[in-house]
């Protein structure tokens, strides 16, 4: 196996954060440093500064219906968190791509690095499905800038696409791949519009359906034996 997938399976980082680990020189094998190409066996010890990492006798992944006014951190500095709603059981897991206090929705939690990995590193662009309501309704040059050309941002163009939800151009439909930070915000507010309501509706593969708010359901539970 190799090590960055190693460190993501026995630590639920992401395979982005065990990769930066490793780069930092935090990842050892039997004591000795590491790049990025090592491969581990099975009488292997790996460390993460210098604690020994084990692989998981599972991995569990949720879909939770993240209501607004809660941050998806376990420190809400000042907020309450998504941790506080959670059973105990499910408080290891961490979300893969998160929603700002502000937004509802899907939210996907996992201890799962290859899947937080493949969810949310730009090559495998997975979609998302938001939908948002407006303060004011939203002119026709207007989406054709951000479904075309897109909006200039200070971390560059944004642009997703856009469907009218009701006929008075307030609620619309956003579908998109990047996954910048609180990029349909900024986006609407470069524009000089409010988002009165964001709510994610899709990730990838997965769908909040009718799933209640601070509600979730178990989308994954694997055995070592079963991977």
């Amino acid at each position: 196996m190799r090590i960055n997938k190693y460190v993501a399976a026995a630590t639920g980082l992401s395979r982005r954060a065990a990769d930066k680990a490793i780069a930092e020189n935090r990842v050892k094998i039997n004591n000795s440093p590491v790049d990025l190409g090592s491969k581990i066996s099975e009488n292997d010890v790996v460390t993460l500064d210098d604690e020994v990492l084990k692989l998981p006798e599972d991995t569990m992944t949720i879909l939770f219906h993240k209501p607004i006014g809660y941050v998806c951190s376990r420190r809400g500095q000042g907020s309450e968190t998504i941790y506080s709603i959670l059973p105990s059981r499910y408080r290891k897991l961490k979300p893969i791509g998160r929603l700002d206090k502000d937004s509802s929705g899907l939210l996907l939690m996992s201890d799962d690095g290859d899947l937080a990995y493949t969810l949310t590193h730009p090559k495998y662009q997975k979609e998302k499905v938001y939908e948002v309501s407006l303060s004011k309704p939203l002119q026709q040059q207007q989406v054709q800038l951000i479904t075309g050309k897109g909006v200039m941002l200070e971390d560059g163009p944004s642009t997703f696409s856009l469907s009218p939800l009701n006929n008075g151009f307030l609620s619309w439909r956003i579908t998109m791949s990047e996954g910048r930070n609180r990029q349909i915000r900024r986006t609407f507010e470069a524009l000089g519009y409010k988002i009165i309501t964001l709510h994610r509706t899709h990730f990838g593969d997965y769908e909040l359906g009718d799933l209640k708010k601070e509600d979730y359901k178990v989308v994954q539970n694997l055995t070592k034996s079963s991977t």
